[in-house]
């Protein structure tokens, strides 16, 4: 029955089984297909374990010209190519060529320390006689899943050409269960949907709330990375790899047969991409597995990306930090300087001369107290935000010369605190804030990058907030992606780290240039002072923004009751004390933020412990317990210490998580300090309820612990001294 079953499924993909390019990863257990169905059209499908995980589903692209557009529910087999547009059909197979790889590398810093990248490969060059052009498809099949591209080599027929749309399709096998955002041009900051692939378009209107910038395009168009689940228990996660000079890859749903296509992100004038070549596309990937688990332990994305084209690395450290911005997200300070003035020039206004409303967080004073709090608890920098001119009138009037990034309001003593940050040992860490005018920040970033290296900074959070200038273009856009790694690229050459948000996702590209230490492009904490999130949000992020590289999602929240800090907001948390020190696990990243208030740490002295012990770089990570939206359990081991940290957090219902430290050292006693929920804690009604206790463990203990709903349990473990 199953080789029938194959036969057929050949079959219907290529209308010959002889025809058939199959590929098969290393262990057996993925099979891809490709072939030409009549007319030309390059397919492919992909199997695990004998099970359908991608039906057979189209490939190509359809070029600008000056025809009708095509619809990709018409008959494209029996279509004739057009020669001004069709990269689609028409096809015949002129070359195959089949590869294996198997290596091991070592990233500068992440979840382990050594990757293993094996994968066998086949590129199939596709010839359009009709037009004399040629086009490859790569693909590259692993034991965790698939990726593919496209590669446009040099010919005579096809130079520069323009994207009106990419047809890659990726059709599901049933109506299964997806997380989902959105699909948006613009944003990514939203809450998750779960729902079947049919309740999509019903429950659109409810999952767009609302955003400083946003672009939707579909009743049915959701955002990459997307986690889902068949009936039968196996997961499937796709997204993209390496995206470079092209536009971002969201996918439009036809729910009546389940089928998603590629919605490339539109630039000014609705164009999907300017091509020139030789040239290739990003990689489209396709992680598989029949457990949770191995979608979160997937390094695909990275292995995907080029090889790092840092020489020297030695710079780029990871960092843990406290920052003068929750308070401003909160409402309890603010970024601007002065009331005084409806409006600004920079280098024209004179703020000497204007008076302080009195409300200003980038203080010298208070940035100094935030100095003392970091050196005095083992931190490594302070961020400061609000600290340059330019804030009172910086979002929502589309003004160019919004931020000149080297002047500092009079408060602000730009010299005297790199000195007293130096002398305490903490690093200062840079804010540019470019309220997404694109073309004012590549005019200075010059002179802003020069003006960190002179004053000891050497990381940045940039911020792209509001609309973009130039208008027209949106955040996703080929011309923003390249502009999001010219300033990556742009400073490495100052030895520069990067923390950017509002930006395009990540694919991976924190291997090739590891100077990319965190993006924001999710919904983080922010939000927690405001609408809110979901408590399952953090349990479902791993699976999806996670995949292609870490998040500065600014955890350690410790006071829910945002009114407890500012008066005039009544937002709250929805997470309990002990889940936030167990994000510190689940979502690892070089670059975590205490996010809260010195003082509300000051309150618990006990439970910022572990956040102070917590280690940012490992050399191994173990994937516990895990199933999208409602728990993940995470063991990690520190880089340089050997310690392990264990991270567990929970959404709506709660979780029983049960665990064994079989990852630990045999024939050696540990010591473990638990972090957990309190019996009767609950996010809403009991979120700081938390408990803390030693207990010796060895790699035959095991560990049954409660988790409140919207709660979590945190713990690190050391060897016992003799």
């Amino acid at each position: 029955m199953m080789m029938k079953r194959i036969f057929l499924f050949y079959a219907l993909l290529t209308g010959s089984v002889a025809a058939a390019q199959t590929l098969t990863s290393p262990d057996g257990n993925l099979t891809m297909t490709f072939g030409l169905s009549g007319g030309g059209v390059p397919q492919y499908a992909l199997t695990y374990k004998g099970h359908e995980v991608i039906r057979p589903s189209r490939l190509g692209f359809e070029l600008k010209g000056g025809g009708a557009k095509a619809d990709f529910s018409m008959d494209v087999t029996a279509a004739p190519a057009d020669p001004g547009t069709s990269l689609y059909n028409g096809f015949e197979v002129a070359d195959t060529v089949r590869s294996s790889f198997d290596e091991t590398w070592r990233p500068v810093w992440g979840e382990e320390s050594e990757i293993r990248n094996r994968y066998n490969e086949l590129a199939v060059t596709l010839r359009q006689p009709s037009t004399e052009r040629a086009m490859i498809v790569r693909f590259r099949l692993y034991d965790d899943g698939l990726g593919f591209r496209y590669e446009f080599p040099r010919q005579r027929n096809l130079i520069y050409f323009v994207i009106r749309e990419e047809r890659t399709q990726f059709a599901m096998p049933g109506d299964m269960t997806a997380w989902w955002i959105p699909g948006d041009y613009d944003t990514q900051e939203y809450d998750y949907t779960r729902s079947r692939l049919s309740e999509i378009r019903s429950r659109m209107k409810d999952a767009i709330t609302g955003n400083l910038s946003q672009t939707s395009f579909s009743p049915t168009g959701v955002q990459t990375a997307l986690q889902l689940k068949t009936d039968d228990g196996l997961y499937i996660n796709l997204l993209e790899a390496a995206l470079v000079d092209y536009p971002c890859m969201h996918l439009n749903l036809d729910d009546e047969n389940f089928v998603f296509e590629s919605w490339l992100t539109p630039d000014s004038q609705g164009d999907k991409g300017y091509m020139q070549a030789p040239c290739t596309t990003p990689w489209r990937t396709v992680i598989v597995s029949d457990d949770a688990r191995g979608i979160l332990a997937s390094r695909l994305t990275l292995n995907l990306n080029e090889p790092c084209k840092i020489a020297d690395t030695s710079w780029i450290k990871p960092c843990k930090y406290v920052g003068v911005w929750w308070e401003m997200i909160t409402g309890k300070s603010a970024w601007s300087y002065t009331d005084d003035v409806p409006s600004v020039q920079l280098g024209v206004t004179d703020y000497t001369k204007l008076r302080p409303h009195g409300r200003h967080g980038a203080t010298t004073a208070n940035v100094r107290r935030y100095i003392d709090f970091a050196a005095d608890n083992g931190l490594d920098a302070v961020l400061v935000e609000g600290w340059n001119t330019g804030w009172e009138d910086w979002f929502g009037n589309s003004k160019d010369y919004v931020f000149d990034f080297v002047t500092p309001y009079p408060d602000f003593d730009v010299e005297g605190l790199c000195d007293y940050a130096r002398e305490r040992g903490v690093k200062l860490i840079m804010h540019h804030e470019t309220s997404a005018s694109v073309r004012n920040y590549e005019r200075h970033i010059d002179r802003a990058y020069r003006f960190m290296q002179e004053n000891g900074y050497d990381a940045v959070k940039s911020g792209y907030v509001g609309n973009i200038i130039p208008r027209g273009e949106n955040h996703y856009s080929q011309w923003m992606v390249n502009h999001y790694q010219y300033a990556l690229e742009k400073a490495a050459d100052y030895r520069i780290m990067v923390n950017a948000h509002e930006a395009v996702r990540p694919t991976g590209l924190c291997r090739t240039w590891p100077n990319l230490i965190g993006n924001e492009s999710a919904r983080g904490t922010e939000y927690q002072a405001g609408s809110g999130s979901k408590s399952s949000h953090v349990c479902v992020l791993p699976f999806t923004r996670l995949i292609g590289g870490p998040m500065d999602y600014t955890p350690g929240i410790f006071e829910m009751d945002i009114s407890k800090v500012n008066p005039d907001n009544h937002s709250h948390g929805n997470f309990t004390l002990a889940n936030q020190l167990a994000l510190y696990v689940t979502m690892s990243s070089p670059l975590q933020m205490a996010a809260d208030l010195p003082e509300n740490y000051e309150r618990f002295p006990d439970a910022f412990r572990f956040i102070r012990d917590v280690a940012l770089d490992w050399s191994e990570s173990r994937y516990l317990e895990a199933e999208p939206g409602e728990y993940i359990t995470v063991a990690r081991r520190a880089k340089h210490t050997g310690e392990w940290f264990v991270g567990s957090t929970a959404g709506e219902e709660g979780h029983l998580s049960k665990i064994a430290f079989d990852f630990l050292e045999p024939g050696k006693k540990y010591v473990a300090t638990i972090y957990a929920d309190a019996p009767d804690a609950h996010y809403r009604t009991n979120p700081q309820a938390y408990t803390i206790r030693q207990t010796a463990v060895t790699s035959r203990s095991k560990l049954t612990q409660r988790v409140a709903p919207g709660g979590g349990y945190a713990v690190s473990i050391r060897e016992a001294s003799r």
